[in-house]
């Protein structure tokens, strides 16, 4: 079993800049992919950004150039950092672990940290 808690989120003015960040206990492993994922109002649950084993990384179109994704594996703790946020990046986000072999998928989620950005 693999824990997820985040932290971070917040009320900021649009422009403003917030980090967030995921601590995972339990079972984690430095070849689990890690992301971050949020979920606006009334709408569907979209990927921000993820951070693979080797240190890939993948973002949406809607956040690159102003989210950065990392990673401290000695920490166990993924962070996200979202510079000029946007109303439209007020969300839910959650924090994801994921990793899979032949035999099992392993997938976990966090309790999710509300962001808000006010115009």
């Amino acid at each position: 079993q693999v824990q997820l808690v985040e932290s971070g989120g917040g009320l900021v003015q649009s422009g403003g800049s917030l980090r967030l960040s995921c601590e995972a206990s339990g079972s984690i492993h430095s070849m689990y992919t890690m992301g971050w994922y949020r979920q606006p109002p009334g709408k569907q649950r979209e990927l921000v950004a993820t951070f693979a084993s080797g240190g890939i990384t993948t973002y949406a179109d809607s956040v690159k150039g102003r989210f950065t994704v990392s990673r401290d594996n000695n920490k166990n703790t993924l962070y996200l950092q979202m510079t000029s946020l946007k109303p439209e990046d007020t969300a839910v986000y959650y924090c994801n672990a994921h990793f899979g072999t032949v035999l099992r998928a392993y997938n976990y989620w966090g309790q999710g940290t509300q962001v808000t950005v006010a115009s």
